[in-house]
């Protein structure tokens, strides 16, 4: 554990804090000074009484804070982890303010500021730890407080996690030894290594390294305190969701097939409604729009129903913006040949059959909104593996068939990996780690990465 990651978790505490009572404070004058005009208020609560409540309030919610793990000494938390947590922290805080307005009449009643102060919370504290996540990544680059690593492997895996961290170094990380083969010279060279210079981690990235030799690392990283970590192989994935029970006083191990089963199921689909229904009305101006720029670029249909597969391999009718010209499944056929993509998907970066505004609403994904109507309906879902074809699924391999397990999704892990260049077996790694490792933050970070990802991409989904 660095020292520079104790400060930076232990002044995350005033600052959050200080901003909590910053977003309160913002609150009140919004609604005293502001908007008052616009809406009059009926009772002024002096600002003194109002100050000795949000005192108190704002040291509840560090404290949910530091419950939701929003104080763990780890520097390499993704961005998008933070903010997710962020949210729920500060949903739960919130929830928590009303449940003691409800019983407690004697603090205020006013909606809009407990609405307004949940808002500024949220937008403050991410704005307030993204500035001070940048100037500890600004000392990682500058080699402040970083981990020093040693690498083992010679696998493709070990090249890709090689070749990450050189290319980012605010992340923390600073390679310093790579070794292909593990045997008694490694062990030489790294009780060389550590005598003339620290080492805080040790990453196992072949995960094909027999068993054997990997307890060896182990027992290496404990003598010497080193944090020991692996890439996980496939039973990895699969044993990470798994359910102890007895029988016959024997212990019985049962390889869930995704957490989705029972209230993550119930959880899930009442946020997809919430989110559906709130997503068609506010999208509904621009659905009207890209509706009609897509009668006056070309003819045919704004929408197409496009059958596809779904969970358990049910048939359904998936809802898009028409983007190809109206004869396109006959021309695909014509096209077969030309497929640029490994797998039973078809694939092809410029495909002639795409009309002029199509390309435009490919790249934004805005061809897939009106596929809110079909979350809504319950035949997808908000996140999970994209639908495919009744044709391509029928050219599934057996593994391939996990993806059917859970509803598909308007976006996915595999569509939010930062890559548009993935195969297909790739895709299908990413998204069965998805199906086997699901959490509501998981959703979450998703969900809020997917825009970036959207229109940072080169090329059309």
């Amino acid at each position: 554990m660095k020292k520079s990651e104790l400060v930076f978790s232990a002044i995350l505490v005033p600052f959050d804090y200080a901003v909590l009572v910053a977003a309160g404070l913002l609150a009140y004058y919004i609604r005293f000074t502001t908007i008052a005009d616009l809406r009059p208020v009926q009772e002024v609560m002096p600002l003194a009484t109002y100050l000795n409540i949000l005192f108190v309030v704002a040291a509840a919610w560090v404290v949910i804070f530091a419950i939701s793990g929003l104080y763990t000494v780890r520097s390499t938390r993704r961005a998008v982890d933070e903010i997710a947590k962020i949210f729920l922290a500060c949903s739960t805080s919130i929830l928590l303010v009303i449940v003691v307005i409800f019983f407690s009449r004697e603090l205020f009643s006013s909606r809009f500021i407990v609405l307004v102060s949940w808002v500024l919370a949220v937008v403050l504290v991410v704005i307030e730890r993204a500035l001070v996540r940048a100037v500890q990544h600004a000392l990682f680059v500058r080699g402040v407080g970083v981990h020093n690593v040693i690498v083992v492997g010679k696998d493709k895996t070990t090249d890709d996690i090689v070749g990450h961290v050189s290319r980012s170094p605010s992340l923390g990380y600073k390679i310093v030894e790579r070794f292909q083969e593990v045997n008694d010279e490694l062990f030489e060279k790294l009780l060389a290594r550590i005598r003339v210079s620290r080492v805080d981690e040790m990453i196992q990235a072949d995960p094909n390294i027999p068993k054997a030799e990997t307890i060896r690392l182990i027992d290496f990283c404990n003598e010497h305190h080193i944090v020991f970590k692996y890439a996980a192989d496939i039973f990895d994935a699969h044993a990470a969701n798994i359910q102890v029970q007895t029988l016959a006083g024997i212990p019985i191990i049962e390889m869930k097939r995704t957490p989705l089963d029972g209230w993550g199921k119930i959880l899930k689909r009442a946020f997809d409604v919430v989110v559906a229904v709130f997503g068609l009305i506010i999208f509904s101006p621009l659905l009207l729009l890209v509706g009609l720029l897509i009668k006056l670029d070309s003819a045919g249909p704004m929408i197409l129903r496009l059958e596809r597969v779904g969970e358990k391999g049910r048939r359904f009718f998936v809802l898009k913006f028409r983007s190809m010209v109206k004869n396109a499944e006959a021309l695909k056929e014509q096209l077969l040949d030309q497929n640029e993509r490994e797998g039973p998907l078809f694939k092809m970066k410029n495909d002639p059959r795409v009309t002029r505004f199509g390309r435009f609403i490919r790249k934004t994904s805005l061809d897939e909104l009106p596929q809110l109507w079909n979350v809504l309906k319950g035949e997808m879902s908000l996140v999970g593996p994209r639908p495919h074809e009744p044709a391509e699924v029928a050219r599934y391999e057996k593994h391939h068939r996990k993806l059917l397990s859970i509803k598909p999704g308007l976006t996915g892990m595999a569509q939010t990996s930062g890559r548009s260049d993935l195969t297909f077996e790739e895709e299908v790694r990413l998204d069965s780690y998805y199906i086997e490792n699901w959490t509501m933050r998981l959703d979450l970070q998703i969900l809020l990465k997917t825009p970036r990802v959207v229109f940072s991409t080169k090329s059309a989904a």
